[in-house]
């Protein structure tokens, strides 16, 4: 910059600027191409997805959470999608791919709005209108699912029967959820999730994640997935003498070595005699010996470590008839902690009877080519373990996206009993009963109100699209049934056409799912659309990045096709 003919440098040398109108345009693309990347995997036919990581590990899926995670984003606007599609997924664990592609429908939108010279501002005040008129909407669309009493067996039976058609929309569009597995994983996600539900004092119910593990082991099919009630550890006993089932368990949670520490700066032994060696490694051993025999004291016949175990005390722990386990991850550890009522302590000396955990059953049961560590009929009966099996790595990590977003949708449901039709059906509703309004709002917020009624409406054809049926005709037949008062008329995306009731294919999505969607995609674009203004700094020189030992990227080097 210059004034009056002298040059006033303000931003260092080799930062990138862009402003105004170009600054918005280039968000907009780039927000907008990312959406592209994730349209064709939305739905139940949608296409996945082969992501290679820079180690050569190969992802493949058609879950939008798993795509944005695993893909090397860099412009900093497709950054912010990619920010809003990991909430989504920690809030509700599903609606990941709706949300981004939304958020991109919204943008484009909002592009044809800034050729015709409307100010991002107006555009923006308008969207949020929508975004809030359209909440209220759902709520009236929203229809009540039954969710009973979950300690009466009639009720309960019940309310799994409902559970089951929303869990089963949520896995129909899995990759792993072929027809004949499809049924056993939506019942075993509902029951997983109906054992760690907690009943809050309004009445509902909430399913308390942390008490669910998902443990994975390689290996035959993933029909022999199973549940199990309690904790499963990847672990195996570290002793071959040591009881490779112990009944009525007690125990003991440790967060200490069972092992000499070594001194944290160099030490020197001097000895001179052989008998210096014999009474210091007897030290060593008794060391150890006291250990074991404070742990013996407290009455705990199982020993789980979070550290290292020495072999010394292996052996006595062996001799005492303890089942021992070590390395066990702090995840683990809480867990085990929250199952067997016991209490993680950091000190052998601490240890107390009080502090033991208690389970029914521990054992050691080969699984596959490997032993696991079973910890069975646990204190608090919520603690359970999805078991996956499956034939390579990729099926099982599909899986356990797959049982994360069940789960998550029972959850959902539970918070808040209500669904909406699925197959693009809310949407196109929503869209209609938007326009109405907009009729309602006076100047250029009107186009705006207008403009998010169609991104809506764009779901509905991206679902027709990766059908096979034609998008167009397939959005004009939906407004027409929806004009009549069809508020269930969707797309069958698996039968390839237009149906009058969606619901009755089973396929519907939680309200709190579709509210959070909408106000991640609204937020994520409003925040695109303010910015007037990107200042890249410079990269980093050679001896810099030498210095920090990290190589900086390239700001401002973006290419759009």
């Amino acid at each position: 910059m210059s004034v009056y003919g002298i040059p006033v440098v303000i931003l260092k040398e080799g930062t990138q600027r862009s402003y105004g109108r170009e600054a918005l345009r280039n968000n907009i693309v780039a927000a907008r191409a990312l959406a592209e990347i994730l349209k064709t995997s939305l739905g139940p036919r949608g296409l996945d997805k082969m992501l290679v990581d820079s180690f050569g590990d190969i992802t493949i899926t058609n879950d939008g959470a798993a795509i944005v995670k695993e893909m090397e984003v860099q412009h900093p606007a497709a950054k912010l999608l990619v920010e809003t599609a990991k909430a989504t997924d920690a809030e509700v664990g599903d609606g990941t791919t709706s949300a981004v592609v939304l958020a991109g429908e919204l943008l484009a939108k909002a592009e044809s709005l800034l050729d015709q010279n409307i100010h991002p501002t107006i555009i923006i005040e308008g969207y949020k209108k929508a975004a809030s008129l359209a909440l209220e909407l759902l709520d009236e669309i929203g229809q009540k699912v039954f969710v009973g009493d979950l300690s009466k067996p009639e009720e309960l039976e019940k309310t799994k029967q409902e559970l089951k058609k929303i869990v089963y929309s949520t896995l129909a569009s899995k990759y792993i959820a072929t027809p004949d597995i499809v049924d056993y994983m939506v019942d075993l996600s509902i029951e997983a999730a109906l054992k760690a539900a907690e009943r809050r004092p309004d009445g509902t119910y909430d399913v308390k994640l942390d008490n669910i593990k998902i443990e994975k082991k390689k290996g035959a099919s993933l029909a022999e997935t199973k549940l199990v009630d309690g904790i499963v550890l990847d672990k195996e006993v570290v002793h071959p003498g040591m009881p490779k089932r112990v009944e009525k368990a007690k125990i003991a949670l440790i967060d200490a070595p069972l092992e000499i520490e070594k001194p944290d700066i160099t030490a020197k032994i001097n000895i001179t005699s052989p008998d210096q060696i014999k009474s210091f490694l007897e030290e060593e051993t008794k060391l150890l010996k006291d250990m074991v025999e404070k742990i013996a004291a407290t009455g705990a016949n199982v020993v789980i470590c979070q550290k290292g175990i020495d072999d010394v005390a292996q052996h006595f722990l062996a001799k005492k008839g303890i089942l021992a386990v070590r390395r066990v991850k702090r995840s683990d550890m809480e867990k085990l902690e929250r199952a067997t009522g016991g209490r993680i302590v950091t000190s052998i000396r601490d240890l107390t009877p009080n502090d033991l955990g208690y389970a029914e059953l521990v054992e050691e049961r080969r699984v596959g080519n490997e032993k696991m560590t079973f910890v069975e009929g646990c204190k608090n009966p919520r603690a359970v373990t999805i078991l996956i099996r499956g034939s390579s790595d990729m099926v099982i990590d599909d899986a356990e996206r797959s049982f994360n977003d069940a789960l998550h949708a029972v959850r959902n449901i539970l918070r808040d009993p209500k669904i909406v039709p699925g197959g693009g059906a809310t949407e196109v509703e929503l869209a209609l009963r938007l326009r109405k309004k907009a009729e309602e709002v006076s100047g250029k917020e009107q186009l705006a109100i207008q403009a998010f009624a169609d991104a809506l409406e764009e779901i509905a054809s991206i679902l027709a699209q990766t059908a096979g049926v034609d998008p167009l005709q397939s959005v004009m037949e939906l407004r027409r049934l929806h004009s009549e008062g069809k508020v269930n008329a969707g797309v069958d995306v698996l039968g390839g056409r237009v149906v009058e009731d969606i619901m009755a294919l089973k396929v519907m999505d939680p309200v709190i799912v579709k509210k959070q969607i909408i106000k991640a995609a609204t937020e994520a674009a409003t925040a695109i659309l303010k910015v007037d203004d990107v200042i890249a700094a410079s990269p980093l020189k050679k001896e810099e990045k030498e210095k920090g030992g990290e190589k900086a990227p390239e700001p401002g080097k973006y290419e759009f096709d």
